[in-house]
């Protein structure tokens, strides 16, 4: 066997191990995500989010699981098979994955004001529109639970969820916002901490009651609630975890310009392999 044959071997069987790897991590994604789906009661009271964001994100883990092992599939047949369409396919599709990516990263870092404008936008209307549609509470949960998980309240601040028709009976209440808002570490009073629980809040206490038919579970303003907004509580999240991001897009660029240089390798030197045997037909 010659070096360009041994080469030639080495790199099939490299890309054919990395895609098998990603082919059973693909899998695991997928089963994990069926798992979520199937056992959701379980993972509510584990994760705290409620039915409609868990069901959510289970659908986009198995979709997630399911384009992970097709590539994975593609590249572990087209490399120990030696196919050229499937190799070509596999570094296509890596090739617009890659592109994809730089033009979000290219949008992100350039229309970053209006982004924020519309994140903006859709929070407020999620506020304005809190719990009006019963049927429709995937977004308000998710709201509460980045409340919860930022220690914050409102977008700018508490003050947001003044006046909002859902979080008072009568017009003689004073204000109110969800129970995520409610600071818990700001009491000694540790069991209330111990009763908060996705996806109700219901159990607060006198302190916290459930309103109308669709149990949106509030308590008063001037009690402990935390005061920061969660634009700010955002903000400060992003700056602390920019390193930890920017670490992983650029891993998952190197990565995927590593398989593609593999698979194009492997795709234009598989003419020596054809025309070795074309020869000895």
């Amino acid at each position: 066997m010659s070096a360009h044959d041994g080469c030639l071997s080495l790199v099939k069987y490299l890309l054919f191990v990395f895609n098998l790897f990603f082919f059973v991590l693909g899998s695991l994604i997928f089963c994990f995500g069926i798992w979520i789906l199937i056992d959701k009661t379980s993972f509510v009271s584990f994760v705290g989010l409620s039915f409609m964001p868990l069901q959510i994100w289970s659908k986009v883990l198995a979709v997630s699981g399911v384009l992970t092992m097709g590539l994975a599939l593609l590249g572990c047949v087209g490399a120990l098979k030696e196919f050229r369409c499937l190799l070509g396919l596999y570094f296509g599709t890596l090739l617009l994955l890659f592109a994809t990516q730089i033009t979000l990263g290219i949008l992100i870092s350039t229309q970053r004001v209006q982004l924020k404008r519309k994140v903006k936008d859709v929070v407020q209307k999620t506020i304005q529109t809190y719990r009006a549609h019963p049927e429709e509470t995937a977004a308000e949960e998710s709201w509460d639970y980045v409340q919860f998980q930022l220690r914050c309240c409102g977008w700018e601040s508490p003050q947001d969820w003044f006046h909002i028709p859902s979080m008072r009976s009568n017009e003689s209440e004073g204000d109110r916002v969800p129970c995520s808002c409610y600071n818990s570490s700001a009491t000694n009073d540790s069991t209330i901490f111990d009763k908060i629980s996705f996806p109700q809040f219901s159990r607060l206490g006198s302190l916290a009651r459930p309103r109308h038919n669709a149990e949106v579970c509030s308590v008063p303003a001037n009690s402990y609630i935390y005061q920061q907004g969660c634009e700010q509580n955002l903000s400060n999240w992003l700056t602390n975890n920019l390193i930890s991001i920017v670490g992983i897009c650029l891993g998952v660029g190197l990565l995927e310009l590593s398989f593609m240089t593999l698979s194009i390798f492997l795709c234009r030197n598989l003419d020596h392999v054809y025309d070795r045997l074309a020869r000895y037909r």
